[in-house]
């Protein structure tokens, strides 16, 4: 299997032809099961089958992981508790359920609006795993208000709910038109916790490839696959330098700056 490489191929195909315990971190956003459009994916299935097929590339994650390694899982709510368990029934310890909350979310009519998804982060060994604390400190308040002699010079850790906006059509990082393209910020924080330098990160829902490319940016090494040719040849065009202007999204002329540094994303939670 080559890394740093792109494949156009069912995810459960690749990461079965990858030698067990080889990975060192592992992103997933898979479809939700909720009916949204991508370019080739059924994202409605039944009850069981979204739940089967779930177990099923879960478990391969289990494997290919090695011992010291990490998963992150990003879901809705209507499977969120599933996959928990699902995780847990592969072996998998459970660190945090962490909350993105995208400051605005979809406009409802019957129920509250949706401004969140859920990353469950789990590791496959209990006490010994990767986690680099000191590449994602923020400031505190302790330090930033009250001056506190006791507060940790290097900042703190940041909460498990994370501030960070949706990738929205008028951003410049929107590329074409995938439906759940993931911000850079996020992929940043993960990547920076959970792996290394040279180590290798796998997403197995490769979407518009933001996993791979922080992870490029980062000096890791990558795998990620998708089902979608158009997705696919998206990634590799970003990946390599080529998005062309007329594949990012605008609206109206708006363009909203993304931000590059995350130390104030947390300010607002303490």
């Amino acid at each position: 299997m080559e890394i740093n490489k792109v494949y156009n191929e069912d995810c459960l195909k690749i990461m079965q032809n990858i030698p067990q315990n080889s990975i060192d971190l592992i992103f997933a956003d898979p479809p939700f099961n909720i009916g949204i459009k991508y370019d080739k994916y059924n994202d409605n299935l039944s009850y069981d089958d979204y739940y089967n097929w779930s177990e099923n590339w879960i478990s391969e994650c289990y494997r290919i992981l090695k011992k010291e390694g990490s998963i992150y899982i990003a879901i809705g709510d209507e499977f969120a508790a599933e996959i928990n368990i699902i995780l847990k029934r592969n072996g998998f310890y459970f660190r945090n359920w962490i909350i993105w909350y995208y400051t605005f979310g979809q406009n409802q009519r019957k129920k509250f609006s949706r401004s969140h998804t859920h990353i469950l982060y789990f590791t496959k060994d209990k006490d010994n795993f990767t986690f680099n604390d000191n590449n994602i400190r923020v400031p505190s308040a302790r330090q930033l208000i009250y001056n506190d002699k006791r507060a940790n010079p290097n900042g703190k850790i940041p909460d498990d709910v994370w501030q960070i906006s949706r990738v929205c059509g008028t951003f410049k990082e929107r590329l074409g038109d995938h439906p759940c393209q993931m911000p850079e910020e996020l992929l940043d924080i993960i990547i920076k916790a959970s792996s290394n330098e040279n180590d290798i990160v796998l997403d197995p829902f490769g979407g518009t490839g933001t996993t791979s490319a922080v992870s490029k940016k980062l000096k890791r090494n990558y795998i990620t696959m998708d089902i979608s040719e158009t997705y696919y040849n998206l990634i590799k065009d970003r990946l390599d330098g080529k998005i062309d202007n007329n594949l990012k999204k605008s609206s109206n002329n708006r363009v909203v700056e993304k931000k590059e540094d995350f130390s104030t994303l947390f300010d607002n939670f303490g």
